[in-house]
């Protein structure tokens, strides 16, 4: 059998290559996780060389069977890695020599690694999509479940994270699961972008062989074929884009992650993380932290780097094929990575919270809350808003001092404040009330929030189907 190249590209460079050199621009560490993409893609471009009368219908045999057989290799955690292996395809490609024989060598008849690797790449960011579209799916059922336990509990919303006004823990858990229906529905957005079948395009300008493109892009299950040669393997919008989700997605879970963050701690009291699920100090023997919302919140800033990282890379390159592309995979790799972690850490983490609704309930009855509940009591009665605005501001700067609320002032008072002020206003200070008011739809009341529950429920029916 006779030896393989030691360089694919030896006919032209006949040096032996620097082994810095080999090392710098090795990416075998970062892509070796697309070697089913590959074996599936060659595997599939060998039946259409066949069809086309490239191979024989035993050279086709030998290089599928070879293929098999590295697949065994890969799956068995068997398969070795040269050093001088530039790439995944590569020591596929050296590899295959060396069990297949003869025919691998016209294997890469018609195709080039420019237009390889980006439907490898492109494969692997379709299913890598739909699995991160899965996990949010579970993390929204999880934060759906929790919110049904919840539908009447009265918490404090907060704006400048101060207190606002009442709301549901069941109404706020749902606004998460809104955050993340928008990244499902970029994801998906993204993962139809990456559709597309660059094989054929070769390094830039196609091939002079009648290769049947549209064969091979029906049996690798690829919606449509790139129209474009020099675009196809240039193109990494698509990286971009799923990296972009990913940033984005990162910051929801960040917000999230921040909300557990203060809600366990002393001062808020709202929530209480299991032992399972936090990490305590190794000087301060009381302490029980939030460590993996800490981390989710931090790995944002990780997977917004990779966006830049990406953006930087593309912006100066001149088409087509540049090997700065080679850096795409990293970032990508890491933000999809880094994201499907942390999307199933706090599914898990949501799950075995346990909220205090009785802080959140106290909390929620500061009568400071209904101020603005007590400026539409005015407005109903024919107040101008802005005056009733300053009417309840009024009364609120007046009380603080003396360490009363709103809800402390006698009917007397308010009188003297506004004669369309009647006893009916001490109603305004129950908290459940105040939930129930607020039934508009997408409001926090119970009966909006049993109608988002309802809706969460169907998105997230709708989200496992996504394909």
């Amino acid at each position: 059998m006779p030896e393989p190249p030691a360089k694919l590209w030896h006919g032209r460079l006949r040096a032996k290559t620097s082994a810095l050199v080999e090392e710098y621009t090795s990416s075998v560490a970062v892509d070796r996780r697309l070697w089913e993409e590959d074996l599936a893609g060659s595997a599939a471009h060998a039946r259409m060389l066949h069809s086309i009368g490239v191979l024989s219908a035993a050279e086709q045999r030998s290089i599928a069977a070879g293929l098999r057989a590295l697949r065994d290799e890969f799956r068995r955690g068997a398969f070795a890695f040269d050093p001088a292996d530039e790439d995944v395809h590569s020591a596929i490609e050296r590899r295959l020599h060396e069990v297949a024989g003869p025919a691998a060598a016209k294997l890469q008849t018609g195709r080039s690694r420019n237009d390889q690797v980006a439907t490898d790449l492109r494969r692997w960011a379709k299913d890598a999509c739909r699995e991160l579209v899965l996990a949010l799916a579970d993390l929204q059922e999880t934060l759906i479940g929790r919110a049904r336990e919840h539908r009447s509990d009265p918490m404090p919303g907060y704006t400048h994270l101060q207190r606002a006004q009442v709301v549901s823990l069941a109404h706020h858990l749902l606004a998460h699961v809104e955050m993340l229906q928008r990244d499902v529905e970029r994801l998906a957005d993204a993962r139809a972008r990456c559709d597309v079948m660059p094989l054929g395009s070769g390094a830039l300008a196609g091939s002079t062989l009648p290769l049947d493109r549209e064969g091979v892009r029906a049996e690798l299950g690829f919606g449509a074929l790139s129209a474009n040669s020099m675009d196809a393997v240039a193109d990494r919008d698509f990286a971009v884009e799923i990296t972009a989700a990913c940033a984005l997605l990162m910051v929801h879970l960040s917000r999230l992650s921040d909300e557990l963050v203060l809600w366990s701690s002393s001062e808020f009291g709202f929530a209480v993380l299991p032992e399972t699920h936090a990490t305590g100090s190794s000087l301060m023997p009381q302490k029980k932290n939030p460590d993996v919302a800490e981390l989710a919140r931090g790995r944002s800033a990780r997977v917004i780097g990779d966006l830049v990282a990406l953006l930087t890379m593309l912006k100066g390159l001149p088409l087509t094929y540049n090997r700065d592309l080679q850096e795409d995979k990293a970032p990508l790799f890491d933000a999809v990575d880094t994201a499907l972690a942390t999307v199933r850490a706090l599914a898990e983490l949501m799950r075995v919270v346990a909220f205090n609704t009785a802080a959140m309930r106290a909390a929620a009855s500061d009568p400071a809350l209904m101020a603005t509940d007590v400026a539409e009591y005015l407005v109903r009665r024919g107040v101008p808003f802005r005056q009733a605005h300053a009417i309840v501001g009024r009364a609120v700067a007046d009380t603080m001092p003396e360490g009363r609320t709103l809800r402390d002032l006698s009917l007397a008072e308010w009188r003297k404040r506004s004669d369309r002020v009647d006893a009916d206003v001490v109603a305004l200070f129950d908290v459940q009330q105040a939930l129930a008011r607020r039934d508009m739809p997408g409001g926090p009341g119970p009966r909006s929030v049993t109608r988002q529950l309802a809706r969460a429920a169907n998105l997230v029916k709708r989200n496992r189907t996504i394909s």
